[in-house]
C-alpha cells in the first residue's frame, strides 16, 4: 500500500463503506481504499459515527483520533487518523494486497 497522505496532525485513510451490512467489520484493503461495513443505516450520520467507532476499535485509538474529513454523505470517505503513522496504520489494519 502507498503511505496515506501525510497531514501535520496525522494521516489520511481513504475507506469505502457498506452501511446496513449483518455486522461491523473491516473487510480488508480493495487498492489504496480500507472497506468495512456497519450495521447502522446511513440516515441521520449513524454510519459515519459507527464507522468512526469502527476504525478507532480496529487501530487500538481513541475516538477523538479519528476525524471524518470528506464524504460524509458518500460511500467513499476520507478519514484523519491522529497518533499512527504510515507503518502503524498497516500493521493494524493489515497490509494492502496490492503493495
Amino acid at each position: 500500500m502507498a503511505a496515506p497522505p501525510a497531514r501535520r496532525e496525522g494521516r489520511l485513510l481513504h475507506v469505502r463503506v457498506r452501511p446496513g451490512a449483518s455486522r461491523n467489520e473491516v473487510v480488508g484493503w480493495q487498492g489504496e481504499a480500507l472497506r468495512v461495513r456497519v450495521t447502522s443505516p446511513p440516515e441521520g450520520g449513524r454510519a459515519n459515527r459507527a464507522v468512526t467507532a469502527l476504525l478507532a476499535t480496529a487501530l487500538g485509538v481513541p475516538p477523538s483520533s479519528v476525524e471524518l474529513v470528506r464524504g460524509g454523505s458518500a460511500r467513499d470517505k476520507l478519514f484523519l487518523v491522529r497518533g499512527l503513522d504510515a507503518d502503524g496504520l498497516r500493521a493494524r489494519l493489515g497490509k494492502d494486497p496490492s503493495r
